[in-house]
């Protein structure tokens, strides 16, 4: 009778699933609510791994104890935080950091000081949410509770959220990211831990999803920082769906040769920030994305000083180091290279360095392009037929300006020189004499480019103020005699 009853015992699938567990049969538990195994990574020899994807258990987790054959000892149990259960009969088992195999051994090796061979088998009913922490360059670096979605238990379709979603949750990786070396770490049991690389690159060109690893709770994320700065990958970045915000403002500082050095918030789709900033008809930028040049028309423009070869672009990093980008927009505008168009993000700083020398030719280009502004105002004051506030092109001559004043008072105007003031960057006023040659092409010495808010005096001939001195002594005793005669004295 003994004889035939274990047999039927034995026989019962749910039993036979038991007694694996029982004898430490070592085969990976297969449930859809612990994920399914990981493809090997595609890294080099040294690094490939196959990351452990059993499902640890932890506080939160709701789980069933079946003891076969004593009914009144089985039972559900949410794992408490510190991770140990109350058990019938033999009180507190731990089964934090365990596979529910593990936990099913434990719980049978204490049964089995009250209980001949005992059947243990322990199953997840309701996975508790996934903890993570993702560092380096994220928009957010810090910890996050991922949602399951989906079922769990006695409803097996449950997802588990994926590095991706990570990312995403984290506000998406920044532009200083090595997003080929991202690295997943994982917590093996309860004192060791397992690293493999994640290559978000190659996921990005051939869709394999592999690359996109299951998470686990514990699990950290940290994405490193690029040593190389590539223009083209930067780009696929910013395409990506795990990048941070196409429309997120971002906060940009320029400083050197344009009109309106300072701080921009930058919006994609935007076409004004901080009182506007002129562009000629046409753009450089049509689609609007956040990019080098958008930031200098912000600015209101590149000056004449400027030199477009040598751009730099400084981005500080999550690590505390600061990557160094040179760009070159002469080359943008020659040849159409995009890639110099860099895409800003966030804390980003342009330098527009001043040039050495300026190629009239050169000058007169740049002002026809979007990085100028499509006009700026100089004063043009004193002996001229039209005195005040004049606009000009860009890169517009000191003999240009006067022009546009309407040229000398022939009969006032001092000709042969006249005073030009700035304003510096730095606040500080500088006055020089400048000789006019209106024979001359534009140069330094005798007919300078101008830059916005310049101011060009044009003084007095001497016989005008000689004359303004006569008028200013004589226009009193006019008055006097001219009282005289109407008294008849």
């Amino acid at each position: 009778m003994l004889n035939t009853s274990l047999f039927k015992f034995l026989t019962q699938p749910v039993v036979g699933v038991a007694l694996l567990s029982a004898v430490n049969v070592a085969v990976p538990f297969a449930s859809l609510a612990q994920g399914q195994p990981l493809p090997p990574t595609t890294q080099t020899p040294s690094t490939q791994t196959q990351l452990d994807t059993n499902y640890s258990l932890g506080g939160g987790d709701l789980i069933r104890v079946n003891v076969f054959e004593v009914p009144e000892y089985t039972g559900e149990y949410q794992v408490p935080p510190g991770g140990a259960i109350n058990l019938p009969l033999i009180g507190s088992v731990s089964v934090l950091g365990l596979t529910t195999e593990q936990a099913a051994d434990e719980i049978a090796r204490r049964y089995a000081r009250f209980l001949k061979r005992p059947l243990i088998s322990v199953n997840l009913l309701s996975p508790r949410p996934i903890n993570v922490f993702v560092a380096g360059e994220v928009t957010r670096p810090g910890a996050y509770t991922l949602s399951l979605s989906g079922g769990a238990g006695n409803n097996p379709g449950v997802q588990y959220p994926t590095v991706l979603a990570a990312l995403t949750t984290a506000q998406g990786v920044t532009l200083a990211a090595d997003v080929t070396q991202v690295q997943l770490r994982r917590k093996i049991g309860r004192s060791s831990e397992q690293a493999v690389n994640v290559n978000l690159k190659e996921l990005i060109q051939t869709g394999r999803l592999s690359q996109d690893i299951t998470l686990r709770d514990g699990d950290t994320i940290v994405v490193p920082t690029a040593t190389n700065f590539n223009v083209a990958e930067s780009r696929n970045i910013f395409a990506s769906n795990f990048a941070a915000s196409q429309t997120t403002p971002r906060t940009v500082t320029i400083i050197g040769e344009v009109n309106r050095p300072g701080s921009y918030l930058v919006t994609p789709a935007s076409t004004d920030a901080q009182g506007g900033a002129a562009t000629n008809s046409g753009t450089a930028n049509p689609n609007g994305l956040p990019n080098v040049t958008r930031v200098i028309q912000l600015a209101g423009g590149i000056t004449g000083q400027a030199d477009v070869r040598n751009l730099r672009l400084r981005r500080l990093t999550r690590t505390g180091s600061e990557q160094a980008i040179d760009i070159n927009l002469w080359q943008l505008l020659q040849s159409g290279d995009a890639s110099q168009d860099i895409i800003v993000q966030d804390g980003d700083t342009i330098v527009i360095p001043t040039a050495t020398e300026i190629n009239p030719a050169e000058a007169t280009q740049l002002a026809t392009t979007t990085l100028s502004p499509t006009r700026i105002q100089v004063g043009v004051v004193g002996e001229v037929k039209k005195p005040g506030l004049t606009d000009v092109q860009p890169n517009s001559s000191l003999n240009q300006a006067i022009l546009a004043a309407g040229g000398f008072n022939d009969a006032r105007a001092s000709s042969s020189a006249v005073d030009l003031i700035r304003l510096n960057p730095n606040g500080s006023v500088t006055k020089r004499i400048v000789k006019v040659d209106f024979s001359a092409g534009i140069n330094e010495q005798t007919n300078p480019i101008l830059r916005n808010n310049d101011v060009v005096v044009v003084n007095r001939s001497g016989s005008a103020k000689t004359g303004d001195t006569i008028n200013t002594v004589t226009g009193p005793l006019g008055v006097i005699f001219n009282l005289l005669n109407l008294f008849g004295l």
